[in-house]
């Protein structure tokens, strides 16, 4: 079976590099599969979960606080601020941050803090989902 190589890249460093059958990810118009020899492809991610199905092991999936995606035949670039593995998920930490982010918006007093509040809502609604799905698929 034919494969693609799949780096995703964050702030904090390489967060995976390996090889995929299939990757999919959170487009900002919707999501899009990736396969082997797919298109030249550049776009910007919404907050959400990529996932990357292996050859040889269990389907992997990793949340983004957005980014940017850029495919090309036997390579696809994830490059992200914001990145979380599946194993490093929080529910806790998920969850205080969207009360954070809502507290933000509540109090935002010009446009700029209101922008910037419902961005910081949104990446924190994506990533409390991630964690919710993830434990109820354990």
């Amino acid at each position: 079976m034919s494969t693609i190589q799949i780096d995703i890249v964050s702030a904090e460093g390489n967060i995976h590099s390996g090889v995929a059958t299939m990757v999919i990810a959170p487009a900002e118009m919707g999501d899009v599969g990736i396969a082997p020899r797919h298109a030249p492809l550049l776009t910007r991610l919404r907050p959400g979960t990529v996932r990357v199905k292996q050859e040889n092991g269990p389907e992997l999936e990793f949340f983004v606080g957005g980014g940017i995606l850029e495919v090309q035949p036997h390579l696809v670039t994830v490059m992200t601020d914001t990145a979380l593995r599946a194993k490093d998920a929080d529910e806790a930490a998920a969850l205080a941050a969207k009360q954070q982010a809502e507290e933000k918006l509540a109090h935002a007093k010009s446009d700029i803090d209101l922008a910037k509040a419902q961005s910081e809502l949104i990446e924190a609604a994506a990533r409390l989902s991630f964690v919710q799905k993830l434990r109820k698929t354990r």
